[in-house]
């Protein structure tokens, strides 16, 4: 087993690796990386749309055997607490409460068998880190998100909309240290960081001055903020490089500012019907904003439920009666926004995801063959429905959905077992083949890297992310 870490370790080393970072001048191109990609592209933009906390499959979108609740009945009874219902595919079901989802599965792939990493004592935080920048935490440097990659490498579709955006978490929640160290563009440089929408509702307000403020005193407070980031950290100990993309990052948000395309982050310009369709809360809101942001000519955008320990998918009690909830926040609007990127046209060269760090198991914590600490009592015998749920942190077999950008359609990858524990049997993948599918779609070559420390540093761990032809239409 790997050495345990504190979430205390996590974040000095994580600091630490933010000071190193700041330091670096620019990234020198690698000799071992292509000049120019010769990589068909059957993608132009990625929507990830993340289901932070640990969905369990079984629950979702890989059902097993249906056990009612009952009292006195045993944990190990316990598969999947909500019946199967049919999807789009024949002989291909899901767990109830999803069936808008299971209407649009004709237009893209189920993989059942991803697995997550093996990081030892498991924290939600570092699964994430792990999840969203390919790398293992912690790093001697600040490792580039997979959106700053993608913002870096292919550059804004639109030089208006910021490339990399992020929709609907807050680091004033939970473990926001934690989240706020891969939501980073790293050694890329702030430009190519994220754009910051906590709440989606309230999109315009982040790309417009302040109520009351007029535009010359923005101009006014924008010279102050230029003049505290030279007194800070970044404009002590920050290279002429992070700087430099510090101040670019400025630029782009004051042109978006004075910008027609503006008007894309405003909900209440979306038909009543539409808006209605999508509201479910901010996670629904955050799909319709993602889809009026796709049509302007976004390049990269997250949507996530956000992570706030104990709440929404880290269901560590009441595992059932939570999900009912978490399901009616995605089920219609992940469908609606694929059926209305299909009807667009924008779905043939955009890249949906649908994920989660991890899976849950009511009585294996990691996986089968290694497994870790508990976390979660879970007792043999269920008496109270509060009990009656995934509850423990499952790594060997969770679910991914994707859709268009040349991934298959109407296709199913991998297959876990139906009987406990319900751990991948069917070709196994892993983080650096879904983000290097995920690249490869978009022209972006393996061997791509930039020096960093005197080595080479590459979009997945050593350069060895392996494009997984299996969810391609065309290999």
């Amino acid at each position: 087993m790997k050495t345990l870490q504190t979430r205390r370790d996590f974040l000095k080393k994580t600091s630490a690796a933010a000071m190193a970072t700041m330091g670096m001048g620019a990234p020198l191109a690698g000799l071992l990386s292509s000049c120019e990609s010769k990589i068909p592209t059957t993608a132009d933009s990625v929507i990830l749309l993340f289901m932070a906390g640990g969905m369990a499959h079984t629950e979702t979108f890989d059902p097993k055997k249906f056990t009612p609740f009952r009292k006195g009945m045993e944990a190990k009874e316990v598969l999947s607490t909500f019946p199967s219902i049919p999807t789009k595919l024949d002989g291909i079901f899901f767990s109830e409460g999803l069936e808008n989802i299971a209407t649009v599965m004709d237009k893209g792939t189920l993989i059942r068998s991803y697995q997550a990493a093996d990081l030892g004592h498991i924290l939600h935080t570092r699964h994430q880190y792990h999840f969203h920048t390919c790398y293992e935490p912690p790093q001697s440097v600040v490792v580039p998100h997979l959106g700053s990659w993608i913002a870096k490498e292919k550059g804004p579709l639109n030089p208006v909309i910021p490339p990399f955006i992020n929709i609907g978490q807050r680091f004033t929640v939970g473990e926001g240290e934690e989240l706020k160290a891969f939501h980073s563009a790293g050694f890329l440089g702030s430009e190519f960081g994220p754009f910051l929408i906590p709440d989606p509702s309230a999109g315009l307000e982040a790309v417009r001055p302040p109520v009351g403020m007029d535009y010359k005193r923005f101009e006014g407070r924008n010279q102050l903020y230029n003049d505290l980031i030279a007194a800070s950290p970044m404009g002590e100990f920050g290279s002429d490089y992070q700087k430099e993309s510090l101040k670019r990052s400025m630029e782009q948000a004051y042109m978006l500012l004075n910008s027609p395309e503006a008007k894309a982050f405003d909900l209440s310009q979306e038909p009543k019907e539409t808006y209605d369709l999508y509201n479910t809360g901010r996670f629904g809101l955050g799909c319709l904003l993602a889809k009026r942001l796709i049509d302007q000519g976004a390049r990269y955008i997250t949507v996530t439920t956000e992570y706030e320990p104990f709440f929404g998918w880290d269901t560590h009690d009441n595992g059932h009666t939570r999900l009912k909830d978490m399901k009616k926040m995605i089920d219609a609007p992940i469908a609606q926004l694929i059926k209305d990127l299909d009807q667009s046209g924008k779905l043939e060269r955009t890249v949906v995801i649908v994920a989660s760090e991890f899976s849950r198991d009511m009585l294996t914590e990691g996986r089968p063959d290694l497994k870790v600490q508990d976390q979660v009592e879970v007792p043999d015998i269920i008496e109270d429905m509060k009990n009656y749920g995934m509850h423990r942190h499952f790594t060997d077999g969770c679910s991914v959905l994707m859709f268009g950008g040349g991934i298959k359609r109407g296709h199913v990858f991998g297959k876990t077992a139906d009987e406990r524990p319900c751990k991948t049997i069917e070709n196994p993948i892993k983080i650096d083949s879904i983000h290097q599918t995920i690249y490869h779609a978009l022209g972006i070559p393996p061997d791509k890297n930039y020096e960093i420390e005197k080595r080479p540093f590459y979009t997945t761990p050593d350069g060895h992310g392996k494009v997984e032809y299996g969810l391609l239409a065309k290999a």
